[in-house]
């Protein structure tokens, strides 16, 4: 483990919570973010705006890089949106 790359390392978590991400089944605890769920599931792309990608960037809510459709929402910033049971999320925005 310890010459893997950081994005491929991963550690036991205990998930309580359920949502799906562009109909993809997502697991999460209770209480985290959904930028925080989607990352931890392996999404890099939250996003594509003018054809670029886009992901989290700042984590407090200021760039809207992670800005996502929730349940219908457009624009949700998933850095600030605790994850539900039933949450869907569509990165097509």
């Amino acid at each position: 483990m310890k010459n893997e790359p950081l994005a491929e390392r991963t550690a036991p978590r205990r998930c309580d919570v359920a949502f799906t991400v562009d109909g993809r089944r997502v697991i999460a605890v209770a209480g985290e973010t959904v930028a925080g769920a989607m990352l931890a599931a392996g999404e890099r792309t939250f996003a594509r705006r003018y054809g670029e990608r886009r992901a989290p960037l700042c984590n407090m809510g200021t760039c809207f890089e992670c800005a996502v459709t929730v349940d219908d929402a457009p624009l949700t910033r998933t850095c600030l949106t605790t994850v539900r049971e039933g949450m869907d999320v569509r990165t097509d925005a």
